[in-house]
């Protein structure tokens, strides 16, 4: 069992200093056992209602009745199906004396965040969970967890082929069962051709119209295809940056899969053998680093960026914190060098600091202001 002590510790300061805590997260990625492990911390009473069980459903028939009298811990699962709450959650944390902490977990979604943003305002706010981290299942293990991806049940199966087997089944109750609890009422057939889609233009810029030719429907369906995967969560946008420079830069978001593991099965790929022969491994890596460096330190979704020019210049992430700038560039090598790009990104976004995450072994300046950084030290020289 992996035990996930970097997102206790943040639950635990947050519940401290906020009544409603939410807990947002994609199906099975583990936020219920997570709960678990922040209530033997809390070391407090705990109440748990489930809102997938009906007998809990039943014990909030009177919402106001059942939990005003609670005291410690309040874990309210699935809220998303109960969205009547929020405003109740709001009566109950405003009583002058009121002990009790809410947390809520929910996958994802338009409805559920609009919901509490507008009624908990000021009272709440969101943990996004992702996946196993390098933080959670050690450097070491950074091949399993790229090939397999960071979903539980995935990382921790017994094999790779039992690994891929879960991968496939959540792929397929995610279309045919979770979306559509989430409002979402798209053929689940028209979504899973869309996502397969999708994973072979994994850390390519968005390209509306080509997508809208290939299923035969306007730009702006496809466009809402990728803002519902992106809203639950499986799917991440880098929106691009615009610096006011005089070079024409590029204006559409880059998409990935946001797991590997779902991304390697999307695209077929089954084995490391299978991955190292696979032309979208360069691709895959990027991806993978990026979600290991937005983990580890702790930037926020709406603080990162990509930025490219037509001119050819880019870089993969670009984080943009009040006036700190820090860029990051992804290899799949060893020896990694200082690019012309690299060199444009520095001066033009005016970067503190631009990190090349690379395969490798060891961490070395490149140049001023430019280090090459080994995934295998990435949690040793990168810190939040």
């Amino acid at each position: 069992m992996i035990d996930r002590i970097h997102d206790v510790k943040k639950l635990v300061s947050l519940l401290k200093r906020y009544r409603v805590v939410g807990i947002i997260g994609a199906r099975q990625v583990g936020k219920t056992t997570l709960t678990r492990f922040l209530s033997d911390q809390i070391r407090s009473a705990s109440f748990c209602f489930d809102l997938e069980n009906p007998e809990d459903l039943a014990r909030l028939a009177d919402p106001m009745l059942a939990l005003k009298g609670l005291k410690g811990l309040v874990v309210i699962d699935e809220i998303q199906r109960f969205p009547e709450l929020f405003p109740i959650l709001r009566v109950l944390v405003d009583r002058p004396k009121a002990s009790a902490r809410f947390l809520v977990l929910g996958s994802a979604s338009p409805e559920l965040l609009r919901q509490g943003s507008e009624t908990l305002a000021g009272r709440i706010v969101y943990h996004e969970l992702g996946g196993f981290s390098l933080e959670d299942v050690g450097i070491k293990n950074y091949l399993r967890l790229w090939l397999r991806g960071g979903f539980p049940r995935s990382y921790l199966a017994s094999s790779d082929t039992i690994s891929e087997e879960w991968r496939r089944g959540f792929i397929q109750t995610f279309l045919e069962r979770d979306l559509p609890q989430l409002g979402i009422t798209i053929r689940s057939t028209t979504m899973h051709r869309f996502w397969s889609m999708l994973s072979h233009y994994h850390g390519q810029v968005w390209n509306a119209s080509e997508f809208g030719r290939s299923f035969g429907v306007a730009d702006t369906t496809v466009r809402n295809y990728l803002d519902l995967l992106s809203s639950a969560l499986v799917v991440r946008q880098l929106l691009p940056w615009h610096e006011n420079i005089s070079k024409r830069q590029v204006k559409s978001p880059k998409v990935y899969i946001a797991d590997s593991g779902l991304l390697h099965t999307l695209l077929g790929v089954k084995t490391r053998s299978d991955l190292e022969k696979h032309p979208k491994i360069g691709a895959s890596w990027e991806g993978f680093v990026i979600e290991q460096v937005i983990h580890r330190m702790e930037f926020r979704k709406e603080d990162c960026f990509f930025w490219a020019t037509h001119a050819g210049a880019e870089l993969d992430l670009l984080v943009v914190r009040g006036r700190d700038r820090l860029g990051f560039e992804v290899k799949l090598t060893s020896s990694p060098r200082v690019t012309p790009s690299m060199r444009s990104a520095l001066a033009d976004l005016k970067l503190q600091r631009l990190y090349v995450i690379h395969s490798g072994e060891e961490t070395f300046p490149l140049e001023k202001n430019i280090q090459a950084v080994a995934l295998l030290r990435l949690l040793e020289d990168i810190k939040p």
